[in-house]
């Protein structure tokens, strides 16, 4: 299993929220170059980003932050927030990008999935963000009446690489992750999980590791680790055999 720290950026700044509240923000930095640095030398080897002004705007908004964290390290990059077409994709890959995440398109335009996912294969993931298991779009501000479940065995066989799974309720709140929703969602798919949501100590990330053969391949953390509530390093090196 990958631990994978988590950067959102609202207004070319590191900040966290709170349950997806953009009025409930902590910024950490400003420079989230700087943060990508500092979690890579603790020995992360994949980095999310998040674009909320994007999210909220359906259309990046912080592209030279982007930009900037590609140019300052060498792990893997996974980008959402707010990509909504085919041109954006491909901007975002030509920069260097290794993922890109769709979600409110996953829902709205769902074809576009298929579409990438054909033309860059492998690089085209799903965020899946639930409500009491119902998905929640654009920057979840709306919540569908589509189930979490449904939409990833669909975005599955639209040739999606991946799914990370966010529990809302539980995002920003250290909470802990939802271990069986997150468990239920692993086992009716044959392409891998991302948890996010929740977490907030080395005991969370053992919970998740017992339900790693259930499809469960990585964990995000955002608030968790800014706040010192969990030690990055010792979380990823209690996932190396």
């Amino acid at each position: 299993m990958i631990i994978i720290p988590a950067i959102d950026l609202k207004e070319g700044q590191c900040v966290r929220l709170e349950q997806g509240l953009m009025d409930k923000a902590t910024v950490y930095s400003d420079e989230p170059e700087t943060t990508a640095r500092h979690w890579e030398s603790l020995g992360a080897e994949r980095l999310h980003v998040v674009d909320l002004d994007g999210a909220f705007a359906g259309a990046p908004k912080n592209l030279s932050a982007i930009k900037a964290i590609r140019k300052a390290v060498n792990m893997q990059i996974e980008v959402g927030g707010g990509i909504r077409d085919l041109a954006t994709v491909a901007v975002l890959i030509n920069e260097g990008i290794d993922s890109v995440i769709l979600g409110t398109a996953a829902i709205q335009n769902p074809d576009l999935v298929r579409e990438t996912s054909k033309q860059y294969p492998g690089k085209i993931i799903v965020g899946i963000d639930a409500w009491d298991g119902n998905v929640a779009i654009k920057g979840w501000a709306e919540t569908t009446p589509v189930q979490a479940v449904e939409l990833a065995l669909r975005m599955q066989e639209y040739g999606a690489s991946a799914i990370i799974y966010t529990d809302i309720k539980r995002d920003g709140m250290l909470s802990g992750p939802n271990i069986e929703a997150t468990k239920a969602l692993a086992s009716a798919l044959t392409i891998p999980v991302i948890a996010s949501g929740g977490v907030s100590t080395i005991q969370d990330i053992k919970n998740l590791m017992l339900i790693e053969n259930a499809g469960v391949r990585g964990v995000i953390t955002g608030k968790a680790i800014y706040s010192g509530s969990l030690n990055l390093r010792e979380a990823i090196e209690i996932t190396k055999p």
